[in-house]
């Protein structure tokens, strides 16, 4: 008898030590909070971390149900009450959704302005450090639009809801790590924001953020812009007026840095070793080789084998990763989304929240 109250405590005081995590569900007519059921089905989640939901219990029930896990839902008001307990999903239930006017797979204005509140809520968690880290599921930006908040996607609303000026999205699938210069802007845009500052700036983040995960001195591969870096300016400037001298610079203050390499040898050499980080251009530049790394089709099946990838946002006073896929409306109330990239995203979460305790 004395034994078991022993190990309770034991377990109980493990719990504490462990860091919180604030799991928001995404776009409740996607697949998130399906992929939040699985992800916390796992009983080696609550080994690295006390997780909380964010968004609407009632989802969270119906998800439960869906995806066959065998879970009980614990709707609180307050970090406070979670009970972390694997088995159990604590969720701070905002009661913002309608449940029976959501309609699965469909773009609304219900679901967008869930999606945003449950983002909004966590962000809040965060800064007040009742959590250590938060972790989205994915959300639609037309949905987000159609309730009224017009960001291009989660980094814009993480980077308005904390003051951050200088931030930036690192996606990352095993040792591939890519940050990129700018994202979700069109191709045009893009090439006018490849700039000197900005593209030194993105690559102290990223040195910042590898020396997080205890690689003291990263080796930093920087992208051309062009066919072949511009081959010494035939098919562009942008290298030598505005890439050569960011990579200079940055070698000047002591860091690791090459480039600018062309895009179509250097994730190659990423993915093999030479490289523990990758500055790309542009939103596609760093998207298309990690999701064909991590991203695998099985043609013969007709769905997906593997969804891996983790999208972390640097510069940010608070710890923020994600998936790194859409709310998938054509996969919504099936129970088949797989949860590989949120499980990834919630144990980068908890490793780099663990050093700040």
């Amino acid at each position: 008898m004395q034994s078991d109250i022993y190990m309770q405590r034991s377990k109980t005081e493990m719990a504490k030590k462990l860091p919180a995590i604030g799991i928001t569900i995404g776009d409740p007519a996607g697949i998130g909070p399906e992929i939040t059921a699985k992800a916390l089905a796992r009983k080696d989640i609550y080994s690295i971390c006390n997780p909380i939901v964010v968004g609407d219990a009632q989802v969270m029930s119906q998800a439960v149900k869906i995806t066959g896990v065998k879970l009980k839902v614990n709707a609180i008001d307050q970090v406070e009450n979670a009970i972390y307990r694997h088995g159990t999903i604590d969720i701070i239930d905002l009661k913002n959704v309608d449940i029976n006017s959501l309609i699965r797979g469909k773009v609304s204005a219900l679901a967008g302005k869930a999606a945003f509140e449950s983002v909004k809520t966590v962000i809040g968690f965060a800064l007040k450090k009742q959590i250590d880290a938060t972790v989205t599921g994915p959300i639609n930006k037309k949905s987000l639009s159609l309730a009224g908040f017009h960001y291009s996607g989660h980094t814009e609303i993480y980077a308005d809801l904390t003051n951050t000026r200088d931030y930036a999205m690192m996606l990352m699938d095993g040792q591939m790590k890519i940050v990129h210069v700018s994202t979700h802007v069109s191709l045009r845009q893009a090439c006018d924001l490849v700039k000197k500052d900005r593209i030194l700036m993105i690559i102290k983040l990223a040195r910042k953020a590898l020396m997080k995960f205890g690689i003291k001195n990263p080796r930093i591969g920087v992208a051309g812009l062009n066919p072949h870096a511009s081959d010494s300016g035939l098919f562009g400037y942008e290298e030598e007026r505005e890439i050569i001298p960011a990579i200079r610079a940055a070698r000047r203050s002591g860091m690791d840095v090459d480039g600018p390499v062309p895009a179509d040898t250097l994730f190659s050499k990423a993915k093999g070793g030479q490289y523990d980080v990758v500055v790309a251009m542009y939103h596609d530049q760093g998207h298309i080789p990690l999701k064909v790394m991590g991203f695998n089709w099985n043609k013969k099946l007709n769905k997906w084998e593997s969804v891996k990838g983790v999208n972390i946002t640097l510069g940010l006073p608070i710890i923020r990763t994600s998936v790194d896929h859409g709310t998938a409306f054509d996969q919504a109330g099936k129970g088949t989304a797989m949860a590989q990239s949120l499980i990834y995203a919630i144990k980068c979460a908890a490793k780099l929240a663990s050093p700040m305790r």
